[in-house]
């Protein structure tokens, strides 16, 4: 399984593309339901919390992420398109724990984008899912922009590490 990551700091866009041995359905649930992306979902040795999982267009996911010291913050995904088992377009952005859309709770991040667009597509050949997730910026200004392609080496090394435990749940699942 490889992880390919392709940026642009001129249209800041990330793409992750990864293959997972496993059939594309399976590897859609395992994006869609709470039971599983609780095994998986965030950054490496985070316990994620679902408060809401709603998956319609227009429907959220709100979810919190804990570390092992005890930092918390929560996050959501605001869903605009799902085609089982093919697509989800949904926009991702930090919260409260309310759903209030907030800036990232990092310091140093203050210019970082409320808004990220992603789009998730699987296809499935021979019995391997490829799945790509590309993310831009939304509603952002030039500075945001600017901060969000500073992160791509941050965002590269935190959706891998989430696309590795995703690897090793589908490993147990299988």
């Amino acid at each position: 399984m490889t992880t390919n990551f392709i940026t642009d700091a001129e249209k800041p866009e990330l793409v992750i593309t990864r293959e997972f041995r496993a059939p594309r359905e399976l590897v859609f649930q395992l994006w869609t339901e709470p039971e599983h992306l609780k095994q998986w979902w965030g950054p490496t040795g985070f316990d994620l919390g679902v408060s809401q999982l709603d998956l319609r267009p227009g429907g959220i996911f709100h979810y919190s992420m804990k570390s092992p010291d005890g930092f918390e913050m929560w996050a959501k995904f605001v869903y605009r398109e799902i085609e089982a088992p093919e697509r989800i377009v949904y926009v991702n952005s930090f919260s409260d724990p309310e759903g209030n859309t907030i800036r990232a709770p990092f310091e140093g991040h203050e210019t970082w984008p409320l808004e990220t667009l992603y789009t998730l597509t699987l296809s499935e050949s021979d019995g391997i899912t490829t799945v790509t997730l590309r993310g831009e910026p939304i509603h952002a200004t030039e500075e945001e922009r600017r901060t969000y392609a500073a992160g791509f080496d941050s965002m590269k090394q935190g959706f891998g590490g989430t696309f590795d435990q995703l690897a090793d749940y589908l490993a147990r699942v299988l």
